[in-house]
C-alpha cells in the first residue's frame, strides 16, 4: 500500500524546503505528478494505522500554514 500526499502552501507559512524536510523525516519521498509525496508501507495496513499516521503528518505540519490531503491505495 502507498499513501499519497498533496500539499498546498501559504505565502504566510513555512518555506517549501522546510516542509519537505519535515515530511521526509516521516518517511515520505518527494515525487512528480499528481501528488507531491508518497509513503510506501511495504505491506497492507488497516484504517486505524493510516489514521495514526495522518495524525503524525498533522502534528509535523502544524504551525506551517500548509494544508494537505492524504490518499492511501
Amino acid at each position: 500500500m502507498k499513501t499519497y500526499l498533496l500539499v498546498w502552501f501559504s505565502s504566510e507559512g513555512a518555506r517549501p524546503s522546510e516542509v519537505n524536510q519535515r515530511l521526509m523525516s516521516l518517511g515520505f519521498e518527494p515525487m512528480k505528478g499528481s501528488y507531491d509525496f508518497v509513503y510506501n508501507w511495504n505491506s497492507n495496513v488497516n484504517v486505524e494505522t493510516i489514521l495514526e499516521f495522518g495524525d503524525k503528518v498533522y502534528l509535523s505540519l502544524q504551525g506551517t500554514g500548509v494544508m494537505f490531503k492524504l490518499e492511501t491505495l
